[in-house]
């Protein structure tokens, strides 16, 4: 019996999944060496920065930012580009701020044009609201019925 177990244990090492965590392999002939034109990186005391880099395969990026006023955020703008693998040039202008990563670039999609004009009575009731919110008086002290005065 204790045989048996030894072996079914045996089996369940032997059948265990073998991770390798050696080395990463070292470059072949058949890998492509890429070499790296420029990388130029500035820092500066206040926090501004400037980061250019360039490859020989056409792969170039430039960066620059500065620290946001009070906040912890930095500014970032910049651009990159390359070849995509159907032989497409890509371009893409960026900005990073406040209102979050805004790319532009003509390979990027474009919402639709609205598709189909906006009726009379919409306009109208639009119209409407506006003209009853100028006529609202900002400090008047009516309350409404489904809320209470605070207290």
């Amino acid at each position: 019996m204790k045989l048996i177990v030894i072996a079914c244990l045996a089996a369940v090492a032997v059948a265990a999944p073998q991770y390798s965590y050696g080395a990463p392999r070292a470059a072949s002939s058949e890998e492509d060496f890429v070499p790296i034109l420029k990388d130029d990186r500035v820092h500066e005391e206040d926090g501004t920065f400037n980061f250019d880099f360039e490859a020989a395969n056409g792969i170039r990026f430039s960066q620059s930012g500065s620290p946001d006023g009070d906040e912890d955020a930095v500014i970032k703008a910049g651009e990159y580009s390359y070849t995509a693998p159907d032989g497409t040039p890509v371009h893409v202008r960026f900005v990073a701020d406040e209102n979050g990563f805004q790319p532009q670039g003509d390979h990027l999609p474009v919402a639709p044009a609205f598709p189909h004009p906006i009726p009379q009575f919409v306009l109208d009731q639009i119209a409407k609201a506006a003209e009853e919110d100028r006529n609202r008086s900002d400090d008047s002290d009516e309350v409404s019925g489904y809320y209470g005065r605070p207290n």
